[in-house]
């Protein structure tokens, strides 16, 4: 996992399907070869990015409720 800002924030992100109809959401993104994710409310904080391996992993997890 690596965490970044500038340019690359500015690409399409979009909220996450568990982050639906709550108050706290997270917004996901698709990059070249990383998937990205960032706090909707705190921008400030940089977004963390993920290689397919580990976004595989991560996804996997949540489903299982793992995380």
């Amino acid at each position: 996992m690596t965490t970044e800002t500038g340019s690359k924030l500015r690409k399409a992100w979009r909220t996450a399907s568990y982050s639906r109809n709550q108050t706290a959401c997270v917004e996901v993104a698709d990059f070249t070869g990383n998937h990205g994710v960032r706090d909707s409310k705190n921008l400030n904080i940089p977004a963390m990015f993920f290689t397919p391996e580990e976004w595989s992993a991560f996804v996997k997890a949540v489903k299982l409720n793992e995380l």
